[in-house]
């Protein structure tokens, strides 16, 4: 069996990790993945893919900076070809970029079996581009892998149990690799208190507006005035936050950091806050409490369990927020809400069966 893994962002290639060492047991299963450049960053060198013990992509598109439409029409025009070219048995795509969507599409088409992983996922949030990726990818794929009984329940309520697709709650493959690279976390190296909080914040809807940015930094300056704040800032987000001249002296602002050094920050801190759906669930996996600074999520089996609180972008929701993080239920929270670590294994073994 031949598995083409389409890939585009850092987050997507440590979760597929996982899969690839489970993989890596099975003799009859070659893997050929693809990278298409969607956010290739300086820090995907190879020594990135060494010390994250990650596979080097068999192809390099370098497809990124462009728009919507450019970028999901170029990576679908290269994919085809290798996937015309390497004839696979599935395509695997992971959650919800433009990647993601490029090569479902192209499975599709092509009439190649499709999984999906981290399938079912919804913010209901249609101007999010990730939700029209997410919610396309699952429709044209043949098996949804579903991180949670939540994601499940989506897919039911929207019809998916009449389409010829199989619907299957494999855990959340994240859970894993973070357990995994626990072993290999490394303390950044800036100046650390006992006692911090790992904030990050990188989405459109609160970088590229001011008011929204505003608010937050205005709740971060008050809340850094107790405990320390550390904040891992993308450059263009930084002179973002210069440019409008808000007050960040008793902030830590660090450049951003590899994810061996953000799994340390997020094992050791007292609180996450953050617009990331990916660390609102690593945060639970660490067991610590965290405050979204979005105006919803994905991941809403968070909140209704009390791991999560949901603050958006108000000032004073956020302050509230963090008045009550320590009654947060972090110690007492159900362990089985993402499978438990062996979801790789569950999705080879499907894969091996359908």
């Amino acid at each position: 069996m031949k598995i083409l893994t389409i890939l585009g962002a850092r987050p997507q290639f440590i979760k597929a990790a996982s899969l690839s060492r489970e993989i890596q047991k099975h003799d009859e299963i070659q893997e050929v993945i693809v990278h298409t450049g969607q956010h290739y960053d300086a820090n995907m060198s190879d020594i990135f893919f060494e010390e994250m013990q990650i596979p080097k992509p068999d192809y390099f598109l370098g497809i990124g900076g462009k728009s919507h439409g450019a970028m999901t029409g170029q990576m679908m025009q290269m994919i085809e070809e290798v996937a015309l070219k390497e004839k696979p048995d599935w395509v695997i795509v992971y959650g919800d970029t433009d990647s993601t969507l490029a090569g479902a599409l192209v499975a599709a088409k092509l009439h190649v079996k499709l999984a999906h992983v981290e399938a079912g996922l919804r913010s209901f949030n249609m101007k999010m581009p990730e939700e029209v990726n997410r919610i396309l990818t699952d429709r044209v794929s043949d098996i949804l892998f579903c991180p949670s009984d939540a994601a499940v329940q989506n897919l039911k309520n929207e019809g998916f149990e009449n389409f010829t697709c199989k619907i299957v709650k494999s855990g959340d493959i994240m859970q894993e690799g973070a357990m995994f690279y626990k072993n290999f976390a490394r303390k950044p190296s800036c100046d650390i208190k006992n006692d911090f909080i790992l904030c990050t914040i990188h989405r459109a809807e609160n970088t590229d507006d001011e008011v929204r940015l505003r608010n937050i930094f205005e709740a971060l300056k008050r809340i850094g005035n107790e405990k320390q704040v550390i904040l891992p800032l993308h450059p263009r987000t930084k002179k973002t936050v210069e440019n409008l001249k808000l007050n960040i002296q008793n902030l830590t602002l660090i450049d951003p950091v590899g994810y061996l050094e953000m799994i340390w920050l997020i094992d050791n801190c007292s609180l996450v806050m953050t617009d990331s759906g990916g660390l609102q669930k690593e945060a639970y996996f660490f067991e610590k409490p965290c405050i979204t600074l979005r105006d919803e999520t994905e991941w809403v089996e968070l909140v209704e369990c009390g791991a999560n609180i949901l603050a958006g972008a108000d000032k004073e929701k956020i302050l509230e927020a963090y008045k009550n993080y320590k009654s947060l239920t972090t110690d007492k929270l159900p362990q089985n809400l993402y499978g438990g670590g062996n979801a790789s294994q569950k999705i080879v073994q499907y894969l091996s069966e359908y």
